[in-house]
């Protein structure tokens, strides 16, 4: 009995479709403000997903180094135990490092 309601909806959701489509299509072919605005941010929309897209494979290998830091430790690496530009009279004030102990 679920048959008949299954096309029914199927038909309805079709139908709609195809009243979109038709109206879309003749809203595009007219030479209307608003459609030419559309027409600009659509083909902003897709030239910057192009953009994005070819940035990715070109500069996507260094972004993905710089965020994944190479060395031992964590998930994304480890970091030194001193910063490498401290000078050496900042590291020999004597006092003593904090460690922490678990």
């Amino acid at each position: 009995m679920e048959e008949p309601w299954d096309f029914e909806f199927v038909s309805r959701i079709m139908d709609g479709m195809v009243t979109f489509l038709s109206e879309f299509v003749e809203d595009w072919l007219a030479n209307d403000m608003r459609v030419a605005i559309f027409k600009i941010l659509l083909s902003w929309l897709v030239f910057s997903l192009i953009a994005i897209h070819f940035a990715w494979k070109v500069y996507g290998n260094t972004v993905n180094d710089m965020y994944y830091r190479q060395g031992t430790g964590g998930q994304n690496g480890g970091t030194p135990d001193t910063a490498p530009h401290l000078s050496g009279w900042e590291s020999a004030a004597g006092d003593a490092f904090k460690t922490h102990r678990e």
